[in-house]
């Protein structure tokens, strides 16, 4: 069956070949989290399991088309695998549908494509080489012509293959497919082309479900939003920006970590770290975007929804019916606005901010952007600001507006003249860039403050600034690890580092630094709090940060979370003031088959919530909801 006339048949090669180069990137190329000896046979085998299935359909097609077919496959399965590479290098996740069919993107991503292209990737393509030589036209000798019988064992071992690889996955981790939210599991277990396959009917599933939605299921999860995520009860905080401006700063892609700390003795953040002595900082605030990054952000300070397990839903469900906060906001005379010195197309920002109801949307038509103010993604954020003020002067009092920056963008690029610190010496070029981005992003709000203070706006204002996502992903652990003078990055850090700055600043007011936990689907509530606004009609998973009975959890997209006392993520419950090991459920001997996990009903609350919220999304239930009634 694998030889033919004393030779290897091509298709085995052609496994052998692809099969290795791809276990090769998994194992090298990404940074995978291998946690025990199972997890490195599998991902071992499974590259050749799936070359072996689909480079052997070659057996079943006319000797003329079997070179065509190994040529075009190859050359394909390359490719996904390279884009899967270049995404995971930027954003630490693999590629779905969804994003797929956010084209509008593309443009603006070609810096961050181009930075995180390397010198070894040369590797990928040199299996191509051969096999494109071994499939000339000339070489038909190499194709097979198997009868029936042997055709068919071909076909029962690919399936018996594919079979023993999945068994041995749901051994190492039971009801692998019912884990979704975490593409990283997938692919170790079922390998990166399955994965794909699997997405592929999951997204299908997805779009069925609007088609049958009724309106029912929104009696239960109202019921759970009325238990778990509502509080009513008033403090001296209720209503104290009532009727003020709100200023919405997105600080794009800063973490927590660089707040009050230094690089090279010089401070990355000196205004934002003399800001916390008059403003409501919450220490452990963490972000919980997914594959959406800046749009789930939005998404979820606007609706108090969770985001999507894959995709945004800013591209797959951007005519839902919502009930955000310039919606609500509108009813209060609230005029809304965001600016954002982008593409408007990008992230569909067009069609969803007429959606949930933004008056005004100043994309990059409504500045002046040429080579001089520019850098990387587009206007230099200090030059944002300036020119926003033209714009911010004549909005129609009150208002609430969103200011979405650019310039910390990976790659984190920044003009020699516009660095004031210097950059890090690590082996990863992105944590190197990052702090400066990060020091003129700084600057920028302290003169964006001034400019509020001159146009007269400041005192009449409540400014929020909070971090959008993260900046550096743990493709660059290596070089955190050595910024963090640790010897690695834990999945405990990983978390951690998940945290991002949230400054409420209220001028006239005390500030206080708070360190309870908070999260992004928090912000809707918090803001309506603070301005006094009524939103026991409203449906969403946060509550406010003000509020004397809030949840005791953060969750996470990819169903990890942060409690008061704990937190949880790959499967290992860690004490979240010392960051202690607690229960290691990847461990087989860790919990006795007698024994029942006492953090369980905390992992089924969040898959819970997180299960409401799409339910919300994909079925686009608020169609049927009257939040007036």
């Amino acid at each position: 069956m694998f030889t033919t006339r004393n030779k290897l048949d091509l298709y085995v090669l052609v496994t052998a070949l692809f099969g290795a180069k791809t276990y090769l990137v998994y194992r090298f190329f990404f940074n995978l989290n291998l946690e025990n000896t199972m997890q490195e046979l599998i991902l071992f085998i499974n590259p050749f399991v799936s070359a072996f299935l689909v480079f052997g359909i070659t057996v079943w097609l006319k000797e003329s088309k079997q070179l065509k077919y190994i040529r075009y496959v190859s050359l394909l399965g390359t490719l996904i695998l390279y884009f899967n590479l270049l995404f995971y290098r930027n954003f630490g996740d693999f590629l779905t549908l969804p994003v797929l069919f956010q084209g509008s993107n593309a443009g603006d991503l070609g810096s961050s494509t181009f930075a995180s292209l390397r010198v070894q990737d040369i590797f990928i393509f040199i299996d191509l080489v051969i096999i494109w030589r071994l499939t000339k036209k000339d070489r038909t000798d190499l194709a097979v012509n198997l009868v029936s019988k042997q055709k068919k064992l071909v076909l029962s071992l690919s399936i018996l293959l594919l079979l023993g690889n999945y068994i041995l996955a749901e051994i190492e981790r039971p009801q692998l497919l019912q884990r979704g939210f975490d593409r990283e599991y997938l692919v170790k277990n079922i390998g990166l082309f399955n994965f794909h396959i699997y997405d592929l009917v999951q997204q299908s599933h997805s779009q069925v479900q609007r088609v049958f939605a009724d309106g029912n299921e929104l009696f239960e999860i109202v019921n759970y939003v009325d238990q778990n995520a509502t509080d009513q009860e008033k403090t001296n905080y209720y209503g104290i920006a009532e009727g003020k401006n709100v200023i919405f700063i997105a600080l794009e892609s800063v973490q927590s970590f660089v707040i009050n700390n230094t690089v090279y003795g010089e401070e990355i953040t000196p205004f934002l770290n003399q800001l916390i002595d008059d403003s409501f900082y919450f220490e452990n605030f963490y972000h919980q975007t997914e594959q959406g990054k800046t749009s789930d952000s939005e998404f979820i300070i606007e609706n108090s929804l969770y985001p999507l397990p894959s995709g945004a839903a800013y591209f797959t469900h951007s005519s839902n019916t919502l009930h955000s906060t310039p919606q609500i906001l509108a009813n209060e005379g609230y005029t809304s606005a965001v600016f954002h010195a982008n593409t408007g197309s990008f992230w569909n920002r067009n069609t969803m901010y007429a959606n949930i109801g933004i008056d005004h949307f100043y994309d990059i038509n409504a500045y002046e952007v040429n080579e001089i103010n520019s850098v990387g993604w587009g206007l230099k954020d200090k030059e944002f600001f300036e020119q926003s003020m033209k714009y911010l002067t004549t909005l129609p009092e009150p208002y609430y507006t969103r200011f979405i920056t650019l310039t910390n963008h990976h790659p984190f690029e920044l003009d020699e003249e516009d660095a004031t610190i210097s950059q890090y010496d690590s082996n990863s070029r992105t944590l190197n860039r990052y702090f400066q981005t990060v020091r003129y992003l700084d600057e920028s709000i302290e003169e964006f403050f001034e400019l509020l203070k001159e146009a007269g706006i400041y005192e009449d204002s409540i400014i929020v600034l909070m971090g959008d996502h993260y900046g550096i992903s743990d493709f660059h652990n290596r070089a955190m690890a050595t910024y963090l003078d640790k010897d690695e990055i834990t999945p405990f850090d990983h978390i951690q580092l998940q945290r991002v700055p949230l400054f409420i600043h209220i001028p006239g007011h005390e500030g206080e630094v708070i360190s309870d936990i908070a999260g992004q689907i928090d912000i809707k509530p918090t803001l309506l709090y603070l301005l006094g606004v009524d939103d026991s009609k409203d449906i969403g998973f946060g509550t406010s940060l003000f509020a004397p009975n809030r949840k005791d959890y953060i969750a996470l997209r990819d169903g990890s979370f942060i409690s008061n006392e704990l937190i949880f993520t790959k499967d290992i419950y860690y004490d979240r003031e010392t960051g202690e090991e607690l229960l290691n459920l990847n461990e087989e001997d860790e919990l006795d088959v007698t024994e029942v996990n006492p953090y369980a009903h905390l992992n089924e609350q969040i898959e819970l919530e997180l299960s409401y919220s799409d339910r919300i999304i994909y079925g686009d239930l608020f169609r049927f909801y009257n939040f007036t009634n």
